[in-house]
């Protein structure tokens, strides 16, 4: 058996899957959801076994993991919590290959865990930033504030920190699972070459920032960067997380970094690396109901393998 032949039998075959990648994250997604119980959602009037089924994947929040995920996600994004922020619905709810419920899988069980939090985040960063003191989902310092960037970016998760001299420090989270980064690009704005000059960290010819796939990277740093100056900060780092297999990310990412005169405000992360550095210092069962979830690709080989 190929994987495209498995892909059609999970009903997870689409031709907007343009790497292997792609048709093996929205695979391992199909697996997922069988091995809930959970049945197939529709697209475009035909099965599609990387969707849960509207509307009892809102009412149940099948697509996030745990309890204590769930009630995270009842607060931010069903809750008062939610005003003015940019969550895309029914997609959060109802697709499996969504990097937002992905923050909430990820980070839910942290925003209670803050100490475990702080021991990953401690070593992923070199001891950069010593302590968590809060996460946050899809935030912005001001969406369409002129101080900013004048437009609607935001994180994914915003990671408030502290360095050894309890200085405050933030993290501001990309996170990207099945994406491909392809698309047009969205409108430029002199405020982002405002930005840019105030940061100091780019290269003089930045036409290739301002185009896809690179601009969406761009613009997320430049957040960072002047949410630090306005809000006084005293460090911050951008990162994008993304599993190691999503060559559409990295190759951007190298991409992106060719443009920069240095690095200080910026890093990536795989999944895998945050995963391993969770497992350093807790054998918790999320973390297991986790990369089940989103990392087990070797579920693929075995099937494939078995079906020759």
């Amino acid at each position: 058996m190929q994987l495209d032949e498995l892909a059609r039998d999970l009903h997870a075959y689409k031709t907007v899957d343009v790497s292997v990648f792609q048709r093996r994250a929205r695979v391992l997604q199909s697996f997922w959801r069988e091995e809930q119980g959970f049945e197939s959602g529709d697209h475009a009037g035909s099965l599609l076994g990387s969707r849960l089924r509207m509307p009892e994947s809102q009412e149940q929040l099948l697509n996030f993991i745990t309890p204590r995920v769930r009630d995270v996600v009842r607060r931010e994004v069903l809750g008062p919590a939610a005003e003015g922020k940019l969550y895309g619905k029914p997609r959060i709810f109802n697709d499996l290959l969504s990097s937002q419920p992905l923050c909430f899988n990820l980070f839910g069980e942290l925003t209670d865990d803050l100490e475990l939090a702080t021991l990953a985040i401690r070593r992923l960063t070199e001891g950069r930033f010593d302590r968590v003191t809060a996460i946050e989902f899809e935030m912005s310092p001001g969406r369409r504030d002129p101080r900013y960037l004048n437009d609607r970016s935001a994180f994914d998760v915003f990671v408030r920190c502290e360095d050894s001299n309890l200085r405050p420090c933030f993290i501001g989270i990309e996170v990207k699972y099945h994406e491909n980064l392809r698309g047009p690009s969205g409108e430029h704005r002199s405020r982002y070459d405002t930005v840019a000059d105030t940061m100091g960290c780019f290269v003089a010819d930045r036409s290739r920032l301002k185009q896809s796939p690179l601009q969406q990277i761009w613009r997320d740093h430049l957040l960072a960067g002047i949410t630090r100056i306005e809000d006084g900060y005293a460090d911050c780092m951008f990162v994008t997380l993304y599993p190691a297999d999503n060559s559409h990310v990295s190759t951007a990412l190298r991409d992106y970094e060719r443009l920069l005169l240095n690095r200080d405000s910026i890093n990536t992360w795989t999944l895998e690396g945050f995963v391993a550095a969770l497992r350093e210092h807790s054998n918790a069962p999320w973390i297991d109901v986790f990369e089940n979830r989103y990392l087990a690709f070797d579920k693929i080989d075995r099937k494939l393998d078995a079906a020759d």
